[in-house]
């Protein structure tokens, strides 16, 4: 087990890091900061030189792989880190130098058991690609298929783990500290971050993952997934079909090829919805470097990593959730957000709804360029902290996703009205999933499951165990034992007693980042 000391030591490196790039300074401002946190920011900016203006971007690169993950998370949440440091953490892509090809080359042949030309008839030493995760190479089969291979970076697994379990605890001395931070629920968030993580890292999920959604999106026109090679893909390298088209946020590009932009635009924003409301399985990583455009429009994805998932309860109230906003049901949104205990029932649903209506009224009608997201979400989360309602860890991914969906299509057509293309998709799937025929069709499944499954017993069961609200049940969180909750011994008390201060306020201002996100 990891010495608290040893926690405590990365947490001010990482601060020290924080400080060199003039990016502790808006922990400093934040409005819920405790003092004792700005006191140990200003503690690690001593003797920095400091930009004039922050590097959140290069801050976060050098502090590591899984800091990176976050920057990107971040870079989506201007409501959180500010419109400044948010178009800073634009320029985090996710680009490091590539490790050494024999390397390289060494995993792929201690994966097959193989040497690497009886895999592929020929295989480029340079990588297309060199992420803080994995690099991509391009190759061809000895069957002569054109194929990408994407292959984990050596030790990454290992250094991944490190900085997790480091989050782990600084996530629970935050959480201890009560208050807001109880709210946000940081340790449910880590251990989000962390089960995607571990998928991310399997390169097996995630060409199942892949697949999956290729399945769920077979018919949907416009949209692609590239094949699985399933023959050369194992835990540490994933090979694919090549796919040839041009980057999405190359704009210059795709008009030049005479791809209609609005179309485009609209087809990314309905292939998103397709994904997260009807077929509860989204691809959670669409930024615009993971997004290709072939020749006759249609939208090809890459690097299906991290993957979102909502089960059809909460898809039905995503649902009517989005109906209610372009509509202006602002009661029928704050009933369900009631419905589903997302808001503790002492509230009132009238005083809800018009919080909602607050937020909502100035938005309808307008075009996404008449708007500020960053400000629209902040009044959200102003929302949320008024009426008691807790994180959602199993939406994060969701919100994320949809600012990126957003920026992507008013990139593509600044006139897009996001409500008006969600509008009609969103009132199609509530007719057909929450229609009369469709409650029809429900009863007659569940009543014919319970007459399987004896229906007395059942019965009695369930209702002695209510079904909980829409966020599914936190899975167990790791044991961590508090610094303060330690004995400390004759020879090592003076050392908690610091670690005790400076961990809880390092817990702060360095996982300040990561639970809101």
């Amino acid at each position: 087990m990891t010495r608290p000391s040893t926690h405590v030591l990365r947490l001010l490196k990482w601060g020290r890091v924080l400080a060199r790039h003039g990016a502790l300074r808006i922990i400093e401002d934040g409005r819920n900061t405790p003092p004792q946190v700005r006191r140990l920011c200003r503690i690690a900016r001593i003797g920095t030189i400091q930009p004039k203006e922050p590097d959140y971007a290069g801050a976060f690169q050098a502090v590591g792989p899984a800091a990176i993950k976050l920057g990107q998370t971040l870079a989506t949440r201007p409501d959180i880190v500010g419109e400044e440091a948010a178009r800073n953490l634009l320029s985090l892509q996710d680009q490091l130098p590539p490790a050494p090809f024999e390397s390289v080359r060494r995993e792929i042949e201690l994966g097959f058991d193989q040497p690497l030309e009886a895999l592929f008839s020929h295989f480029e030493t340079e990588p297309v690609g060199s992420a803080s995760i994995a690099q991509v190479y391009r190759a061809t089969t000895t069957e002569g298929r054109k194929v990408a291979v994407k292959v984990l970076r050596p030790g990454i697994r290992e250094r991944f783990a490190q900085d997790i379990e480091t989050y782990e605890w600084a996530a629970a001395h935050l959480e201890a500290l009560g208050g807001e931070a109880s709210r946000l629920r940081p340790r449910a968030v880590i251990a989000n971050l962390k089960r995607w993580t571990l998928r991310e890292l399997d390169l097996r999920r995630e060409a199942a993952s892949a697949s999956e959604l290729a399945e769920a999106m077979r018919g949907h026109e416009g949209y692609k997934v590239p094949e699985i090679d399933w023959d050369r893909t194992n835990g540490r390298v994933m090979t694919l079909e090549w796919i040839e088209g041009i980057k999405i946020s190359n704009m210059e590009a795709l008009r030049a090829s005479g791809v209609d932009m609005p179309v485009l635009a609209r087809r990314l924003v309905l292939t998103f919805l397709t994904q997260a409301i009807s077929a509860g399985h989204f691809h959670a990583d669409m930024h615009q470097g993971n997004l290709f455009v072939q020749g006759d429009g249609t939208i090809v994805a890459i690097d299906f990593g991290i993957m979102g998932r909502i089960n059809r309860r909460a898809r039905q109230w995503l649902a009517e959730i989005l109906y209610g906003l372009t509509t202006g049901d602002y009661r029928r949104v704050a009933e369900i957000h009631f419905e589903a205990q997302y808001v503790p029932s002492y509230h009132s649903v009238e005083e809800f709804a018009t919080a909602l209506r607050a937020v909502g009224e100035p938005m309808r009608g307008k075009p996404v360029s008449e708007l500020s997201v960053g400000q629209m979400l902040d009044s959200l989360f102003a929302i949320t902290r008024d009426f008691d309602m807790q994180t959602q860890p199993h939406l994060l991914l969701l919100q994320k996703t949809m600012v990126m969906v957003e920026g992507l299509a008013t990139a593509l057509d600044p006139k897009i009205n996001m409500w008006d293309v969600a509008a009609p998709f969103v009132r199609g799937w509530i007719r057909d999933e929450l229609g009369p025929e469709a409650a029809i069709a429900d009863r007659l499944r569940e009543d014919v499951a319970t007459l399987l499954r004896l229906p007395d017993v059942v019965r009695r069961i369930e209702e002695r165990y209510p079904p909980k609200g829409g966020a599914p049940e936190q899975a167990p969180l790791p044991e961590v034992e508090l610094v303060w909750d330690r004995k400390p011994d004759v020879n090592h008390g003076a050392r908690y007693a610091l670690a005790a201060i400076l961990g809880g306020a390092a817990a702060w201002a360095i996982t300040y980042w990561s639970f809101l996100s």
